[in-house]
């Protein structure tokens, strides 16, 4: 398999960001592995700076401009975090455009960083025609949040972690919403062994990727309001990771609304960790029983970030 990025870039993107991303923690589920008769590991990748993945690939990509290049980027939220708090660590100047619809816990947040912040649209793909706008203005380097090398470099470190810790893993679940954190994944999971089992998540409320896998190409797919708001959105009809996810993924899993609250709700309780809707996806698939037969296997489910309203949250437990 011939991709864009290789495992070489990923383990020069790991030495690039130390300073800036940390390693998190890998934590049996001893709850879960009972429940599925699997062992199931968890990537607390919600232990992360900034709350989130997104770091890594924001580090990787500013690692790599010139002093002095203006950054522009949009998101959901995390990937704004990610862009933020690495500007601040390499002394870039950055503007950052997030929808108006975006959580208040990621906008109160972006707040705290010294970077420009536009609050443009109702969802991501008006703030990504703002920015990519912004770009071609102003000449700013567009950090696009899943179409670029870099990027997904930087988000492949979070496998290597995994195989160090458990090399043993044959099973690997993650959150797919452009892309870029299951392209780095999959890539290192498959240089590492073929065999690997790579399945993807999505919330099918928004489920765009979903639609262009199964199209073979970048297609028309519903957006709608999700609690997976960072996978939410459309993707760029020539992005590299549609082709890199179709050689990667052995799998791609749907989950509705009320799987990810159950998934969200049964974190906190068994393990007293708080998880937004994005990053409950993998464990709500494993939960409802959408992942074949999981008997037997070593899993492990990237919970990939932390960053919901406490409205929200609160919502979700209540219903509960």
């Amino acid at each position: 398999m011939q991709f864009p990025i290789t495992p070489a870039d990923i383990v020069a993107a790991r030495r690039r960001i130390a300073g800036i991303a940390q390693p998190t923690p890998l934590e049996l589920s001893r709850p879960l592995s009972a429940l599925i008769g699997a062992e199931v590991w968890l990537k607390l990748e919600l232990a992360q700076v900034t709350g989130s993945f997104k770091l890594r690939g924001a580090a990787n990509a500013l690692r790599q401009l010139p002093p002095g290049t203006r950054i522009v980027a949009c998101s959901a939220g995390n990937h704004a975090l990610g862009i933020a708090h690495a500007a601040a660590m390499t002394g870039h100047a950055a503007t950052l455009v997030v929808p108006a619809t975006a959580s208040p816990a990621k906008i109160a947040a972006l707040r705290r960083y010294p970077v420009e912040l536009i609050l443009h649209g109702d969802g991501y793909a008006a703030a990504e025609a703002e920015a990519l706008r912004l770009a071609a203005t102003n000449g700013w380097q567009f950090v696009s949040p899943y179409n670029d090398p870099a990027v997904i470099a930087g988000q492949g470190t979070l496998a290597i972690e995994v195989w160090e810790e458990l090399p043993a893993a044959d099973t690997v679940i993650v959150a797919v919403g452009g892309g870029g954190l299951a392209s780095g994944v999959g890539i290192w999971a498959k240089a590492l062994n073929p065999r690997i089992w790579v399945i993807g998540v999505q919330a099918a409320a928004s489920a765009a990727m979903a639609a262009a896998l199964r199209a073979g190409k970048v297609v028309p797919a519903p957006d709608e309001p999700t609690l997976a708001d960072g996978l939410a959105g459309g993707i760029d009809p020539e992005t590299i990771t549609l082709p890199i996810l179709q050689q990667t993924l052995d799998e791609m899993v749907l989950v509705d609304e009320a799987a990810i609250a159950r998934a969200m709700r049964w974190l906190l309780d068994e393990h007293h960790l708080i998880a937004e809707g994005s990053a409950a996806v993998p464990l709500a698939a494993l939960l409802e029983g959408q992942i074949g037969d999981p008997r037997g296997r070593r899993i492990v489910a990237l919970i990939c970030g932390r960053n919901v309203a406490s409205a929200t949250l609160q919502q979700i437990v209540m219903a509960g």
